[in-house]
């Protein structure tokens, strides 16, 4: 009887001009998604002398292969191949580090058959590699960062579930379009807005004042918001036929200070510097004239702030226009170094970089 009311359907459907999908299709699983996993080292690839070691283990020893297989559940959700693209902690990220993995998403995402990317990561730069890939990948396919504070070997070790979460993120139609993501303790935030605000525990990412995009529950992403600021393939920089990038320094402000960290900067060919100020990137009056000396010198000035959050008003602490300064709207001091060292492989023109710190 079944049969015969699939075949009438189906005669039916002709005559009306509709297509169907067979009794077969449509108990067919669904195709699951192809996503790739560049594994970089840190703290999820990390290993502890015993299982309750949660601080003083070793980074990045654990292979991306390894790393993969340890979590089974990841090949229900996505098809999923890892691959190593370098293996460090990420306090030493470099700028070659950056290159290299961008360059590489860019050709990976190019393929049809790549719906998405994850990034494995040390949690100490996580900020800045989102930040650098949010500005410099060339598409709209989800590219999301994730990381653990807890080394694999550990007891309730973190890193097993936030990869699986961060795969699925990464394969999913929700996060297309949305910018590169950092994914951990269940939690999306946007690779411009996310920082790392606890030294040890695992909900240590936050967005200040903005708050997070969304959750990671049920096996799937839960979107609130979407940061309104440009990225991927509406930015200008292209990264593909940049072998470097211009040298840019962050001079920390705190009492009693002195430009000594400042002249050595610019001495060893600093093409900009971030200062790095107390409430709304106040300079102290010591600093004024070394930073003016600085930027007549030619190197482009950028007052930040070391506070946390909030945004930088031109010509408010200091007369930027005066002194042909720009300010890095509400990025921190090591977003608003990615930002110029990438504007300043476009441009010179303090005014076309501060159009950049409005619109990235």
């Amino acid at each position: 009887m079944a049969s015969k009311l699939v075949v009438l359907c189906a005669a039916l459907a002709t005559f009306a001009g509709v297509s169907f999908a067979s009794a077969e299709e449509a108990a067919a699983p669904a195709k699951l998604p192809n996503v790739v996993i560049l594994c970089t080292g840190g703290t999820i690839a990390g290993s502890g002398a015993t299982t309750t070691t949660t601080v003083g283990y070793t980074a990045a020893k654990i292979g991306c292969d390894t790393l993969v297989d340890s979590v089974p559940e990841l090949k229900k959700v996505a098809n999923v191949r890892g691959e190593q693209v370098y293996q460090i902690a990420s306090e030493s990220i470099t700028n070659d580090n950056w290159l290299k993995l961008s360059k590489r998403i860019n050709q990976l995402l190019a393929q049809d058959d790549v719906d998405g990317i994850v990034v494995t990561h040390g949690t100490d730069t996580i900020e800045e590699t989102a930040y650098f890939l949010d500005l410099t990948v060339k598409s709209k396919k989800p590219v999301v960062v994730v990381g653990a504070m807890r080394p694999a070997t550990a007891i309730s070790a973190d890193g097993p579930i936030n990869l699986y979460n961060a795969v699925i993120l990464a394969g999913s139609k929700e996060a297309v379009g949305k910018g590169v993501l950092v994914c951990l303790n269940d939690e999306i935030n946007a690779g411009r807005e996310v920082t790392k605000t606890n030294t040890s525990t695992t909900d240590t990412f936050r967005t200040p004042d903005l708050g997070m995009l969304g959750y990671m529950q049920d096996n799937q992403p839960h979107f609130y918001r979407a940061s309104t600021r440009l990225n991927t393939t509406d930015t200008e920089f292209d990264v593909s036929g940049l072998d470097a990038l211009p040298q840019v320094d962050i001079v920390y402000a705190y009492g009693n200070y002195n430009s000594i960290a400042l002249d050595a900067f610019v001495k060893a060919g600093a093409k900009g510097i971030v200062h790095a100020g107390p409430g709304d990137g106040s300079v102290g009056a010591q600093m004024v004239k070394p930073l003016q000396d600085a930027r007549a010198a030619g190197v482009v000035v950028v007052r930040s702030a070391r506070v946390g959050s909030g945004i930088i008003a031109r010509n408010g602490e200091q007369p930027d226009d005066k002194y042909d300064w720009v300010v890095s709207d509400d990025l921190n001091p090591q977003k608003a170094r990615i930002l110029l060292m990438l504007a300043l492989t476009k441009t010179n023109d303090t005014k076309k970089i501060q159009e950049m710190f409005w619109k990235y």
